[in-house]
């Protein structure tokens, strides 16, 4: 007998979405397999969120099919399936209490809550102050958090995020504001994950984001996937200066690529 083909954690199938006049996304298709870890690369306003939203069944396309881990959206109970999805966005940190202490932001994620009111079961606790010592915040679990850093507060959604064991984490820019100290030190965290058994989607616009543990790039320009697959066979000069409409340059180096603008470029189209 062959072996069998990775399960397929992400099939999304020539989504469209329209909106009044407006297009967001125009046939995109995408599929994940387990066994492989992902990055959503393009411009602000390519459709990367969309994507993201549908993916969590926040937001459904006007025509096409999503199916995660098994199940299709719109035949079965999504919030069954959010509960094996863990979500790292921006949007989620304005959301939650700054005056909340960070052992029970991170608590919270146990049931997909935002604020807890009642008690909190001691194993719960034990198991999210153990997460913030993995992603290095074991001494701020009793402080407020709000007098916790952009950075600090995104590695504490990272705990929080594991809290529930997910079997796909995505992660929405989690670097989007942090300088390069708070930027470096969240993707060593987030490097980290390669050790766990989940699939991770990372959506950003900086290149140079892409980590080692990355093995594949969606490349998505005016709400079509462009090119999908091996991280190498995508960032190409050639790929990368259709999507950006840039002359580029790609160089890999400490096995993460980074962009260059070709000097001649002649402008900005």
């Amino acid at each position: 007998m062959g072996e069998q083909s990775p399960q397929t954690v992400v099939d999304m199938n020539d989504l469209v979405l329209q909106r009044d006049e407006r297009t967001i996304l125009n046939g995109a298709s995408l599929r994940i397999s387990g066994g492989e870890q992902w990055v959503i690369l393009g411009r602000n306003g390519s459709g990367k969120t969309t994507l993201l939203e549908m993916m969590t069944g926040y937001m459904f396309p006007t025509s096409g099919t999503v199916d995660v881990l098994g199940s299709r959206f719109g035949e079965c109970d999504v919030r069954e399936v959010r509960k094996r999805i863990g979500y790292i966005s921006q949007s989620l940190i304005e959301k939650l209490s700054l005056s909340d202490p960070v052992w029970e932001v991170v608590a919270t994620g146990e049931y997909a809550f935002l604020r807890f009111y009642q008690e909190i079961p001691e194993q719960v606790r034990l198991k999210a102050v153990g997460l913030l010592h993995e992603v290095g915040l074991g001494a701020a679990a009793l402080q407020p958090f709000g007098t916790l850093s952009q950075g600090e507060r995104k590695k504490v959604l990272l705990a929080r995020a594991l809290m529930s064991e997910p079997e796909l984490l995505i992660m929405d820019e989690p670097c989007s504001g942090l300088d390069l100290y708070e930027r470096e030190k969240l993707l060593l965290e987030t490097e980290k994950l390669a050790s766990r058994r989940m699939t991770v989607i990372y959506v950003t616009h900086h290149m140079e984001e892409i980590m080692p543990m990355f093995s594949h790039v969606a490349l998505i320009a005016d709400g079509e996937v462009i090119a999908a697959g091996p991280k190498t066979e995508v960032l190409t000069p050639e790929v990368l200066s259709r999507a950006y409409g840039l002359p580029l340059e790609v160089d890999w180096s400490y096995g993460r690529p980074w962009l260059k603008v070709k000097p001649e470029s002649g402008g900005i189209k």
